[in-house]
């Protein structure tokens, strides 16, 4: 996995490489986006859960010097987590975790004024805050109601600390953009982000073998066309 970063990374590389030998005209545009995400984390062995809704917002900065291709480079603020399922209770968990996320993306488009577009690539992120929300006593389990759903349950991840938290993975996402006149537009995509890094300990004699991050994000963005 860590090779297909690379090679996704001098893909791009190589790309925005061609284009510049190409004289083509410059198309630079700078704007903003926010929306939610739907995230879980892939555990293994498994822990029953839901998607976690979470919110994200960031900047944007798009180069294209081709037609129908180009790369854009964002920093944003990204919630992910978990959010576990307790069958026929009223118990709840979730662990939000806080992200500044950067993404370098090769952006392929079609069309004029109406563009669909795929943009794909690498991402890196970086762990900023955490917090827990629970309506039972999650730091003592031994503490809670008879009632407390504890078998066949791991709960070991209620109170252990993100060891990485560094994580990086691959992005993809389709959308449309709308022009607005000839600097502005509106852009409205769909993206899908998988983890290639675990967030605790997987070594043998740990708790979990795997623990990375999957989520989906819907955004809504803006971009005004510098040059």
């Amino acid at each position: 996995m860590r090779r297909l970063i690379i090679l996704l990374n001098l893909m791009l590389l190589t790309s925005l490489g061609l284009t510049a030998q190409q004289h083509y005209s410059a198309n630079i545009s700078v704007g903003g986006k926010a929306g939610m995400t739907l995230s879980k984390v892939m555990f293994s062995p498994s822990v029953e859960q839901g998607f976690l809704m979470g919110s994200m917002a960031g900047v944007q900065f798009r180069y294209i010097e081709e037609k129908h291709f180009g790369v854009i480079a964002e920093v944003n603020f990204e919630q992910r987590g978990w959010k576990e399922k307790f069958d026929e209770t009223d118990y709840s968990y979730q662990r939000t975790l806080n992200y500044i996320q950067i993404p370098l993306l090769a952006h392929i488009y079609f069309g004029n004024k109406a563009k669909f577009f795929f943009n794909a690539g690498p991402e890196i992120g970086f762990l900023i805050s955490e917090n827990k929300s629970a309506n039972f006593n999650y730091t003592d389990i031994s503490d809670n109601p008879s009632d407390f759903p504890v078998k066949n349950r791991n709960t070991e991840q209620f109170t252990m600390k993100i060891k990485n938290k560094v994580d990086y993975g691959i992005s993809a996402g389709l959308g449309m953009e709308l022009k607005m006149g000839q600097k502005n537009s509106v852009a409205l995509e769909g993206r899908f982000y998988y983890g290639l890094n675990n967030i605790f300990p997987s070594h043998k004699k740990d708790v979990f073998a795997a623990s990375n991050e999957m989520s989906i994000m819907v955004s809504l963005g803006y971009f005004f066309r510098v040059k």
